[in-house]
Formats: structure tokens, sequence, C-alpha cells
């Protein structure tokens, strides 16, 4: 089997980007690649046609590779439900909950699930490239990891450590990355990857001549930093607004929940050129807009009362009652409506009951068993696509028709993830607001799909730029170097 595995200095170090990148590089030399993350954490997921569910990024990065987005490229997904504890989904099905209290002993089954997975895809694609987590050099948390070295070692993968040169310290981060490792874990760990920087790569040159020294490792490139860069995330560590270069264009506020979840869900109004985004945590923020967009979270009734206590439930109901419009995605939609309730303590304590803000004629019940499906149809005279995922059923009255909800005078929901993405809807839905708030605005003709590819393919282009691929690939198929040095402190352990 022939694998490399993608780590990082830290979280957001650019695992994605470079996973991502080489998938997209490899399969352009006619490679058959396959993107795998044993666990990862995130509230931003996809549905696959089966019907099972997994991290968005994989998602992305199985169309980056040019096959189809299956379970097994992420075998476990946690999503946090609260500071402490997360939803656990195994091979895209549920599969209960871990705390902070029992992290080591709680995730121990789901090593043989994720293990299995890769080998799964390794035996039925040339190559898999998968993401490690967080960072490798967790040593902590190292006994019971099988996302980063627990799975290096259990395939014999090469690893890659990839740094963000940005955050400062990346020869520090990197030196540091290996030494405190072990020497069986060390003896994969082949090379690193620089992400993000800005400027003349030729002033880096002295410091990455003294990093081989010092850790007789290779760095396979220096990734640029560039504004056009922009994959749908995995967290929310980079929520940023999309700002348009209009004056006078359409302007949306994303209420910024404190679980937010699937936020790519606007990623496509931040593509059309007449449009602003921004991310809202303040009543304040909300000045001005257009539209309100209440997105997705994974506790609905704890960011209900959030709202409240912010003040941003008045501010919503004052929009509409003032001409502007609001769309309600998922969790968002059902907080738009009359009433929730949580009867088997799905999302928390059992019984908990809240009012909605009353904009729309809708109860939410929440239930054990979980919707994930892929859902189509038409409206505002165009045909739309979306996903669900929600273990609320979101039961709409005297309403008019939405996909996946129900709409009445200028509030809009939907239970679908995704929905934005279908070009023609999308456009209409905003030719809609702009009819309300009396604004002048003409579809802009994006196409969503097409805009993700010239993401990929740009991505694609600075990896073959700027990163050895030859040598990646080369790496994948044959294995770490023999006798890379041990460095010290982890040399003695």
């Amino acid at each position: 089997m022939s694998g490399l595995l993608v780590a990082g200095t830290t979280a957001d170090a650019g695992k994605s980007v470079v996973t991502t990148g080489l998938c997209r590089a490899f399969r352009r030399r006619g490679v058959s690649v396959a993107p795998y993350k044993a666990q990862n954490m995130s509230n931003n997921s996809m549905v696959c046609a089966d019907g099972g569910e997994i991290g968005r990024a994989q998602w992305v990065q199985a169309l980056a590779a040019g096959v189809t987005p299956e379970v097994a490229m992420n075998p476990v997904l946690l999503k946090p439900g609260g500071d402490r504890s997360s939803h656990v989904v195994v091979m895209g099905r549920p599969g209960g909950t871990v705390t902070s209290a029992n992290w080591t002993e709680g995730r121990a089954h789901l090593a043989d699930a994720a293990h299995a997975a890769y080998d799964d895809l390794a035996g039925r694609f040339e190559v898999v490239v998968a993401e490690g987590a967080g960072s490798p050099t967790e040593i902590n948390l190292r006994a019971s990891d099988y996302v980063n070295m627990g799975l290096a070692r259990h395939a014999g993968l090469p690893v890659v450590v990839v740094g963000d040169i940005d955050r400062g310290g990346l020869f520090a981060a990197l030196h540091g990355t290996v030494a405190l490792l072990e020497p069986a874990d060390q003896a994969l760990v082949a090379g690193f990857v620089a992400n993000k920087f800005r400027g003349d790569p030729a002033l880096l040159a002295p410091g990455i001549d003294e990093l081989t020294r010092l850790t007789g490792r290779t760095t396979y490139g220096v990734l640029p930093w560039h504004p056009d860069l922009w994959l749908d995330s995995e967290d929310a560590l980079d929520l940023d607004g999309r700002r348009s270069e209009a004056d006078d264009g359409l302007r949306v506020g994303v209420v910024r929940l404190p679980r937010i979840s699937n936020f790519t869900d606007v990623d496509a109004l931040g593509l059309e050129p007449d449009v602003d985004v921004v991310f809202a945590a303040s009543a304040r923020d909300l000045a001005g807009v257009d539209l309100v967009v209440l997105p997705g979270t994974r506790a609905t009734l704890a960011d209900l009362a959030w709202l409240r206590s912010r003040g941003l439930t008045q501010a919503i109901a004052r929009h509409v009652r003032h001409g502007g419009a609001v769309l309600g995605i998922c969790g968002g939609a059902q907080m738009l409506g009359r009433r929730i309730t949580d009867p088997d303590g799905v999302e928390g304590e059992a019984g908990a009951a809240a009012d909605g803000l009353g904009l729309l004629d809708a109860e939410t019940t929440f239930c054990a068993d979980k919707v994930l499906r892929l859902s189509s149809g038409t409206a505002l005279g165009q045909s739309v696509a979306g996903y669900e995922i929600h273990h609320g059923r979101f039961e709409v009255g005297a309403v008019g028709d939405f996909p996946g909800g129900g709409a009445d005078d200028g509030v809009f929901a939907t239970m679908w993830h995704g929905s934005l993405e279908s070009d023609g809807f999308r456009q209409a839905l905003l030719a809609a607001v702009a009819s309300r708030v009396g604004r002048e605005w003409r579809p802009s003709g994006v196409v969503f799909a097409e805009r993700r590819e010239a993401r990929l393919d740009l991505l694609g282009d600075l990896v073959e730029q700027h990163l050895d691929v030859d040598a990646l690939l080369a790496l994948a198929r044959s294995g770490a170097p023999a006798a890379l040095p041990i460095l010290p402190p982890g040399a003695s352990r």
C-alpha cells in the first residue's frame, strides 16, 4: 500500500490545503488517489451519496482527487456539542458521545474502525493522502492517538509536517515537532512544507538549509499566501466576511453563533460580485444589512438562548418589521419558528423547550433518530438541491412553499444545507430580497461549481509550482528514507 500523512505543527497550519493540493496534483499525473482523515473534529459536514456523513474538507478533497466522496475517507467525525463533549459519527452514522472526562477510554474503540477504513482505501487506490489532526506532537495524548503518528505507525506512512510561517516561529515549530517525538515516530517524519509565505523565498533559504542540517530532513517546498485560495473550511478559525467591490451591493449579515455549523452554506453568497457578507455577533453588527442569515448550529436551544442574551432576537424581529429579510438554515430555520422542544434530551436536558422568534408558523421537535439525506426540488422557479443533517423535525403550518421549509413575508427557512450552491435558486432568492428592500440587483451568472473547480485548479497549480510533487509522490510510494537522524530529547525516550 502507498500513502503519505500530511501533519501540521498546529491546527490550521495548512494540512487541508496541502492534502487537497496533492490530491489534485497526483490526479493530474494519472494516479488513482483518495483523501483520508482518520478523525475530524468539525461541525462542517456533508452527506455522501450513500447517506453517510463526513467532514466537508474530505468531501472537497475527494472532488480534488476526481473520485466519489465516501465515508471511509473520514471514518470518525466528532461534532462538538458543547465545551466538553462531542457527538460521534462512525462510518457516516451516529455513534454516541465522547467527553473530556472519558477522552482516552471513550475513543479507544474508534481506532479499529479508522484503521480498517484506511486499509480499505489503500486496497482500492494507488495512493492515499492522509491528513492529520492538530499536531502529531501532542505527547500527552500519544498513547491513544490513531490520527497522526498512530496512523503512520499502523500503515508505515511517511510523514510530511506543514508549518504556517504567517504565525511566526516556523523553524522552531518544525524542529520541535520532530524532536519531541519518540524514536519510532521520528523515523517516519521525512520532511517539511512551509505554508503561507509572503515575499521572496530566497529569504527563507538560509533557514531551510540550517533546518536540513539540524534535522537531516528535506523541505519539499514553500507554498505562497494567495488571496484567491479559499476552500471549504472544517472549523471556525477562519470566519471572515466576503466583501464585494460595489458600493451599492446587497448587504448580508451572518449571525456568528457560538456553536455554528456548516457555515460553508454562505460561501456561495460570498462569490456574488455585488454582495457583501459579514459575520455578526451583536445587534449593532446587523445595522444596515438587507438579509440576515441564521446559519446551522450544533446546539439550537443553547444558541437560541445566546441570541436572546445578546439582544439579537429583538434586532432580527425589528429588521423584518422594517422591511428586511431573514434566511434561516437548519438550526437557524428552527429558531425562526414558534416553539422548539427536546423531549428526549437529544441536545442536552430531557424536556428542554423554548419559544422561537415567532417569525414563521413552524415548530421543531428533537428526535433521537438523525436525518441524513440528499434532497432536491424546485423553488422560486428554479431547480434547487441540498443535503439534510439534523435531529429536529421541522413542521411548518400556513406558510408559503420553500425548499425544505417555508417562507412568509420576507422570512425564509430551509433545512437544506448547500441549497445556495444552486445558482438559479440563489440568484432568484437574492433578487427577491433586493425587491423587498428596494435595491437594484441583477443576477451575476456566477456558477458555483465552476468557481470551486477553479479554486481547486489554482491550488493544484500552486502545489505544482512550489512543491516537489514528484519527490512527494515517490515518498508516498517508497516510504520514509532509512536511517533518518533521531533528534534529542526524543532520542532518549
